[in-house]
C-alpha cells in the first residue's frame, strides 16, 4: 500500500515560494536523494507546470541539477488538473473522478508517492488521503504568498524533526 506524503519548503510564516526561498546545496541532495526514491508524484496544475522545468535539460545546468532533472523524469506522475488537455512524458492526467484515482494508487502500488501542490493536498486532506506532511521550514518570513495549507489545518500530530541543511528544519507530522 502507497503512503501518500504532502511536503515542500515553506517560509516560517507558513507560505509556499519557490522563487523567494533558497535551496542550498546540503538541501538540494536531500530533494535529489527524496525524488529519487519515490514511487511517484501526484501534482496539481500549477505545481506540475512549475516542475516541467526539469522535463529539458538546459546548457547552464550543474551536475546536481542535472541529477535531479533525471529522477524526476523517471518517476511516474499523476497530474490532476480539469483544464489542462494533456501533459509530459512519464506523466497521466487525471481529470475525473479523482478519489477513486487517488485510492486506486494507494491500493495497488507501494512506496512513497508525493503529493505536490498546496491546493491538491486541501482536496486530498479533505478525502482523508494524506498520510503524512512535510514542513521544510526556511528561516526567511514572506509576508505574503500561497499558504502551506490551503484551507483549514487538519488536526495533526508532530512525529519527527531533524536539521536538514542550511537553517532548515523539517517538521513531519501525521493525522490526528
Amino acid at each position: 500500500m502507497a503512503k501518500f506524503v504532502f511536503g515542500m519548503n515553506q517560509s516560517l510564516d507558513g507560505y509556499v515560494d519557490h522563487e523567494e526561498m533558497s535551496v542550498g546545496p546540503v538541501l538540494f541532495r536531500h530533494w535529489i536523494e527524496h525524488v529519487r526514491g519515490l514511487t511517484g508524484s501526484v501534482y496539481g496544475r500549477r505545481m506540475y507546470e512549475i516542475m516541467r522545468y526539469w522535463d529539458e535539460d538546459q546548457p547552464e545546468w550543474s551536475a546536481e541539477r542535472r541529477e535531479f532533472a533525471v529522477a524526476w523524469r523517471r518517476q511516474p506522475k499523476w497530474v490532476v488538473s480539469r483544464s489542462l488537455t494533456s501533459v509530459g512524458p512519464n506523466a497521466t492526467l487525471v481529470q475525473h473522478d479523482i478519489e477513486a484515482v487517488i485510492r486506486g494508487l494507494r491500493d495497488r502500488l507501494a512506496g512513497e508517492i508525493a503529493v505536490s501542490g498546496p491546493e491538491l493536498a486541501r482536496s486530498l486532506t479533505d478525502l482523508g488521503l494524506v498520510d503524512e506532511y512535510r514542513l521544510y521550514l526556511h528561516p526567511v518570513v514572506l509576508g505574503r504568498g500561497k499558504p502551506f495549507f490551503a484551507g483549514p489545518r487538519p488536526p495533526l500530530r508532530l512525529v519527527s524533526t531533524d536539521h536538514v541543511g542550511e537553517g532548515v528544519i523539517r517538521l513531519i507530522y501525521v493525522p490526528a
